[in-house]
């Protein structure tokens, strides 16, 4: 019986000796084991990926142009991890480490440019998928979750398009370039401009739709159900309706600091520079803003989709007995520190979303998770795994890397002082610890920012003297011990491909030099 209910106006006219069986008989034992059966035991899981969504989102503040209604109306009905981080800036080590468990240090998965089902240290774990599927689960997915083509054909019951094909054909206008000239080593998806289309032609909606399907369908199991949105991935095409939201006249440019680099190491100004040097031809060939509002556009797109996945949700019997997460695998750049696209370690490109909704009634949480209030400790998408296996009451694993949120998740508001590690390829390092964002790349080159005092990383500390106490302190948070990045798992570069940091050794060879020579 509902307590709420039983008040007592309930309870006027009955007589005493009635109220009291009543209240013996709730007493029993076996009322208390019925009550305790009505909690859920292993909750459904809506597993929503948002592919190179940065900090501009409304939820995080990043830029007021943006425009997600969606994510905003969720960030108030869930737990809004504020200052969350990816583990690399790259969405193949990224997503790797997240849905493994293990993070780049720990398996040697450092780039874009490996396969990482066949790093050695991979192959001994369960994803995320595999792990709900062994332990009672459906399991179905659509669109991008892990890297393309390198999909986990173990951790799916059913997949869309199908498990080896994990992504619906897209749409391109018919001009190609539509908007950004050419360059030489250019990624040849950087450009941007809009679409003829309907949203229910683009294939992302493919994606939503066949999860959607899946939400609408009575199921014998718990399901754990992963949705890949593939924008604001380049390129930045999307239906007409989502650029006319932000006229171009209208579109700012980020914020920048004459000089701004001038304190940055060779590393840092390599990464900057590297594939072409972006910026420098976007800026040349007058598309800034354009790229701007494509963006833009690819953000309220993907907002859209997120909205049509939620309201699926809500409309269909397993609203009450989901948890709903939302992330993005890392951020991006769009000019600032003049650098383009992810690869850094700053903070708007490690900085990501994360958003997780636990209804209540849950064996582990039966108040649900305290939606509406934010948290501003630091946390990872690392803890993403370790926080669903805690929450839906399946095996453990002694080797995860992040760390259950489901205290958090009572009480957004607890103060956890803890670091961050994030990793660029082998050898590079990200620090983030309280006001305090430390790197330390492969060639020692070191880059020190108290982000309270200077949010856009324009003014070095490292080299200050009087720092060198906390400068030390982040150091040593740094694994001391990082496994090497196996080269059975490399595949062929391309052309426009940077080669990755293997080794110290490799970072400053001559085959290094040689192919980084075409850039210049």
């Amino acid at each position: 019986m509902n307590a709420r209910k039983f008040g007592f106006a309930h309870c006027f006219g009955m007589p005493f000796w009635y109220m009291a069986m009543v209240i013996a008989l709730l007493s029993l034992p076996g009322c208390s084991s019925q009550k305790e059966a009505e909690l859920i035991k292993h909750p459904n899981v809506l597993f929503i990926s948002i592919d190179d969504l940065n900090d501009w989102v409304e939820p995080l503040a990043g830029n007021s142009q943006a425009l997600t209604p969606s994510l905003d109306r969720f960030s108030k009905m869930s737990v809004n991890f504020t200052r969350n981080y990816a583990p690399s800036p790259g969405c193949n080590p990224s997503r790797s480490a997240m849905l493994t468990g293990l993070h780049t240090y720990s398996s040697g998965m450092y780039s874009n440019y490996q396969d990482w089902r066949n790093v050695p240290k991979l192959q001994e774990v369960q994803t995320i998928g595999q792990h709900f599927r062994n332990n009672g689960y459906y399991t179905a997915g659509a669109g991008k979750i892990f890297h393309y083509s390198q999909v986990d054909t173990l951790g799916w019951d059913d997949y869309y398009p199908s498990i080896k094909n994990p992504m619906p054909q897209e749409h391109f206008p018919e001009k190609r370039p539509a908007n950004m000239p050419p360059f030489k080593y250019m990624y040849n998806m950087f450009d941007w401009g809009p679409l003829t289309i309907s949203d229910e032609e683009t294939a992302d909606f493919e994606s939503v739709n066949y999860i959607s399907r899946q939400l609408e369908k009575a199921h014998d199991k718990p399901f754990f159900l992963a949705a890949g949105i593939y924008r604001p991935h380049l390129p930045w095409h999307a239906p007409q309706k989502y650029f006319d939201k932000f006229p171009l006249e209208s579109i700012k440019k980020p914020k920048l600091l004459e000089n701004d680099i001038s304190d940055l190491g060779p590393v840092a100004k390599e990464i900057i520079t590297r594939g072409g040097n972006y910026h420098k031809h976007v800026v040349e060939a007058g598309q800034w803003k354009k790229a701007i509002q494509g963006y833009l556009a690819s953000i309220a797109y993907a907002d859209a989709m997120v909205g049509r996945l939620l309201q699926a949700l809500e409309a269909s019997p397993h609203a009450d007995n989901t948890i709903v997460v939302i992330w993005s695998d890392h951020g991006w750049q769009l000019g600032e520190k003049e650098h383009w696209r992810k690869f850094a370690l700053w903070e708007n490109v490690l900085r990501t979303v994360m958003m997780i909704k636990v209804p209540e009634g849950l064996e582990k949480m039966p108040q649900g998770s305290a939606n509406g209030i934010p948290t501003s400790n630091l946390t990872s998408l690392l803890d993403i795994y370790p926080t669903l296996v805690d929450l839906c009451n399946l095996p453990g694993r002694s080797d995860f890397d992040g760390v259950s949120l489901r205290s958090m998740l009572t009480n957004p508001q607890e103060n956890v002082a803890r670091p961050i590690i994030s990793t660029y390829d082998y050898g590079s390092f990200s620090i983030r610890y309280e006001n305090w964002h430390y790197i330390k790349y492969i060639d020692d080159s070191e880059e020190l920012y108290n982000l309270e005092d200077d949010p856009e990383e324009w003014h070095n500390l490292a080299m200050n003297e009087g720092l060198a106490d906390i400068k030390n302190q982040l150091a040593g948070f740094i694994p001391e011990n990082p496994i090497d990045l196996p080269e059975v798992s490399l595949i062929e570069l391309m052309e426009h491909h940077v080669p990755p940091f293997r080794s110290k050794e490799y970072f400053f060879s001559q085959e290094r030099q040689d192919w980084m020579k075409r850039f210049e």
